[in-house]
């Protein structure tokens, strides 16, 4: 690690502010996208999609999840790293409608199932959680359908939530770097920027309690207060080693396939901006990612170091590598 430098501060962009709406600040979305999901919420046509009786899943969720399953099996992913089998079964999902806020459902806490649509941290989620799906319960789980859908269910669970462990909004991991802190003290993964020259930074976590109006959930005052405790404990924790915008282009030959990417944010109190997976095309390190503009998951047309140069609100990245025993 090269040392601690100070961090770029920006202004408080109104997407970023939009994005907490939705719950986790990365991926910000606009008014668009914002006022479309408002009026899908509120003609209930979100929860009308061909339901299956009893469940979170549409048909097309359990489609989608079987075709995945079924092409992971033929090509034999279980027996890549994660890093390649990330990268592999994340290319299948190029196309796939981006939408914001796929988490914030309607009523408690619980485990949002969504394939049909994704974000830019659902779809690593449910990339991490299919592949996981295949190597733990393997293609002949899709014989049962109910045990297949609460293993799937399940294996969200320990991805999404703090330990695993789903006990009210609080415990959903809103914050990047919490998402990857708490992967990495269970030994899923392993935080490799600081391997690559990165810098420190150790600015305060705060977005959503010094932003309480924009998530809905915070009008319980006791989440505000375990959110409050939440971002003092990943302050503390800190500083985030990442590396600087300036200097993605000479490390990112030591960024593998399938290495999870967060975008670093300038936004005061925010740590990520945006997520991603690392993949390699003709010589050069890109972003698969579930983008804001375009509207599906891509490739970005531009390689990485080129692609967080040219955003405001972004300034580096955190690398993040799964373990083959995560």
């Amino acid at each position: 690690m090269t040392g601690t430098r100070p961090r770029a501060r920006g202004s408080m962009l109104r997407n970023s502010l939009t994005a907490a709406l939705l719950g986790l600040a990365a991926c910000a979305p606009d008014d668009a996208a914002e006022a479309a999901m408002a009026a899908m919420a509120d003609d209930g046509l979100v929860a009308s999609l061909d339901t299956i009786p009893g469940t979170v899943w549409t048909e097309r969720d359990w489609a989608v999840l079987t075709e995945k399953i079924r092409w992971a099996d033929e090509r034999g992913l279980d027996t890549l790293s994660w890093g390649d089998a990330m990268a592999a079964l994340g290319r299948t999902f190029v196309g796939t409608t981006y939408i914001p806020g796929t988490l914030e459902a309607p009523g408690d806490e619980h485990v949002v199932v969504n394939l049909r649509e994704l974000d830019c941290v659902t779809f690593i989620e449910n990339v991490w959680a299919l592949l996981r799906f295949h190597r733990d319960e393997g293609v002949a789980a899709l014989d049962d359908p109910a045990a297949a859908r609460d293993a799937y269910e399940a294996h969200l669970r320990a991805i999404r939530y703090r330990d695993g462990r789903l006990e009210g909004y609080p415990s959903r991991l809103h914050y990047f770097s919490d998402w990857l802190w708490n992967h990495e003290d269970r030994g899923h993964l392993r935080l490799v920027a600081g391997e690559l020259g990165g810098a420190a930074d150790p600015e305060p976590i705060d977005f959503m309690s010094t932003h309480p109006d924009a998530y809905r959930q915070l009008a319980n005052p006791d989440f505000l207060e375990a959110v409050r405790t939440r971002e003092a404990e990943l302050t503390e924790r800190g500083p985030r080693v990442y590396l600087p915008q300036e200097s993605v282009a000479q490390a990112e030959s030591g960024v593998r396939d399938g290495d999870i990417i967060a975008a670093t944010s300038t936004v005061a109190g925010l740590d990520v901006a945006h997520t991603g997976i690392a993949l390699w095309q003709d010589g050069r390190l890109h972003l698969l990612h579930a983008p804001l503009v375009g509207r599906s998951v891509e490739i970005s047309e531009v390689p990485l170091a080129d692609r967080i140069q040219g955003i405001r609100g972004q300034d580096g990245i955190m690398v993040a590598r799964l373990e083959d025993a995560g």
